[in-house]
C-alpha cells in the first residue's frame, strides 16, 4: 500500500485549520495567526499553500474567507464548520478529522 504524502499534508492541515478556527470562535482569525499554528505541524508550510486550503474549505462552506483590499485574509467558522469540528456531523471525505474515540 502506498501512503500519498501530499494528500495526507493536504488533509492534515485542512483539519488543523478546522481546529484553530474553532479556537478562535466568534472573532476568526487572520491568516498570519493560522499560518503559525500550521507551520508547528508543517515548518516548511507556506502562506500559498495555507490560503489554498482556506479556499478549499471555503468551496466546502466549512469557512467564511473576508479578503481585504490591503492582500490580507480572515477566516471564520460556518455553523456548519462548527459542527465538523465538534463532531455533530459527518465529515466528507477531504479533511483528516480523526475518529471519535469518546
Amino acid at each position: 500500500m502506498t501512503v500519498d504524502l501530499a494528500k495526507a499534508r493536504r488533509e492534515t492541515m485542512r483539519w488543523n485549520i478546522l481546529l484553530t478556527l474553532n479556537n478562535s470562535r466568534p472573532i476568526g482569525a487572520r491568516e498570519e495567526l493560522v499560518l503559525s499554528v500550521v507551520q508547528g505541524m508543517f515548518p516548511d508550510a507556506t502562506a500559498h499553500e495555507l490560503r489554498r486550503e482556506l479556499d478549499y474549505l471555503d468551496d466546502r462552506q466549512l469557512v467564511t474567507v473576508k479578503k481585504s483590499p490591503d492582500g490580507s485574509w480572515h477566516a471564520e467558522l460556518t455553523r456548519y464548520g462548527v459542527d465538523v469540528a465538534e463532531y455533530t456531523v459527518d465529515c466528507d471525505p477531504g479533511i483528516a478529522r480523526p475518529v471519535k474515540y469518546w
